[in-house]
């Protein structure tokens, strides 16, 4: 009867070697910590440096969110799901009472505009004004002693200097993109004037757009506008122009831009002896708008305007920023060469004229990546 003891005991046995074994594995850690090696001092201070500039930013930074209604008879079939005609965008405050600075294809075409502050306070946001040739949008919400983002001088902005692109990507909150000034110069616009934007090669993706763009004073230097490749290149507004630009979209609802109706092009190497030019410098004049303020004017294709108001024009940027940036009516000088002999016309700039129906809906819910841009047209009447 007390055969089965000896079973017992063995099977008692390996049940107590196995948890032993275990335990001995247990005891064993599976990875190995670090023993708490220190980073280089000069890092160290960069790294504090990096995460205090990026704290410091933040209060300024709201998130835009945006509903739009069908349009008139479109079906909800073609419109699509509720999700779709939601998007959401970045911003930033501007003024203690606020106002707050974004991107017009945020906003465009917006039922409702809700904005959401760092603090978690949401406020229905009323459009001030908008501009979609820069693509930049004023908008107003009903608080008072916000905190506001400082703008700096992007005339300043050097490439090669660091900056944060920061922002709400893909419907995330308050993120922060670390990079360098890439290059200041044309944006990818088609329709924009003449003015330098400013590229980096911090991330600018969908959601990030009307974001700022901070040097490490903790300057705003740009509004984060526009990103191509799948958000590898982004661009941002030069804040000078930003400021430049708020007076007329707090007053007017939009921007006069200035507009001379004409087709302009660089200067040949080749035909600068037959245009009477001893260097290729200026803006050759292919074509004239009939009825527009250049031909009123005087002004005739084949003319090469070399100054405005004796600003020198070096190429065809130099003039769409003189007369974009000139306000509408007033008149300006006009020096150009004509068959070898250099005259000078009076003209009275008009207000700019889109060429063509801007598409009414530009922004793509996050997190679709942004097609990539078509680069701009030397062709484009001004």
């Amino acid at each position: 009867m007390r055969r089965p003891a000896l079973p017992v005991a063995l099977a008692l046995s390996l049940v107590l070697t196995q948890l032993a074994a275990g335990s001995a594995l247990a005891a064993e850690a599976l990875w190995k910590d670090s023993p708490g090696a220190a980073v280089p001092p000069d890092i160290a201070r960069l790294n504090n440096f990096m995460h205090d500039l990026a704290e410091r930013m933040k209060p300024a930074l709201v998130q835009v969110r945006v509903r739009r209604a069908l349009e008139p008879g479109e079906s909800q079939e073609q419109q699509g799901t509720p999700e779709e005609r939601r998007s959401a965008g970045s911003g930033f405050i501007v003024r203690e009472d606020g106002y707050l600075v974004t991107n017009a294809h945020v906003v465009s075409d917006a039922d409702r505009i809700q904005v959401r502050l760092a603090d978690g306070r949401r406020f229905d946001g009323r459009l001030v004004g908008l501009d979609e040739r820069v693509d930049l949008a004023l908008l107003k919400i009903e608080a008072q002693n916000l905190p506001v983002a400082l703008l700096g001088d992007s005339n300043k902005t050097r490439v090669g200097e660091f900056v944060l692109a920061l922002g709400h990507p893909f419907g995330l909150e308050q993120t922060v993109s670390f990079g360098i000034v890439s290059r200041k110069g044309a944006p990818i616009q088609v329709a924009a004037p003449g003015f330098e934007f400013i590229q980096t090669d911090a991330a600018v993706n969908p959601g990030n757009s009307g974001g700022p763009l901070v040097n490490m004073a903790g300057e705003v230097v740009g509004v984060n506008s526009m990103a191509a490749v799948n958000g590898s290149i982004g661009f941002a507004i030069p804040v000078n122009l930003v400021k430049a630009l708020l007076p007329q979209l707090a007053e007017k609802g939009k921007v006069e831009w200035g507009w001379l109706g004409v087709s302009i092009a660089e200067v040949p190497d080749e035909d600068a002896p037959k245009l009477g030019l001893k260097e290729p410098k200026g803006v050759l004049i292919r074509q004239v708008v009939s009825g527009q303020p250049a031909d009123q004017g005087g002004i005739k294709a084949n003319d090469v305007v070399v100054s405005v108001d004796g600003a020198s024009v070096e190429g065809p940027r130099d003039l769409q920023r003189i007369i974009s940036s000139t306000p509408v009516g007033k008149v300006v000088k006009i020096s150009l060469m004509r068959e070898g002999k250099e005259q000078e016309v009076a003209v009275t700039v008009g207000a700019y004229q889109a060429q063509a129906p801007r598409p009414t809906r530009r922004l793509v819910p996050a997190p679709r990546s942004p097609q990539q841009p078509q680069p701009p047209s030397p062709q484009q009447p001004r």
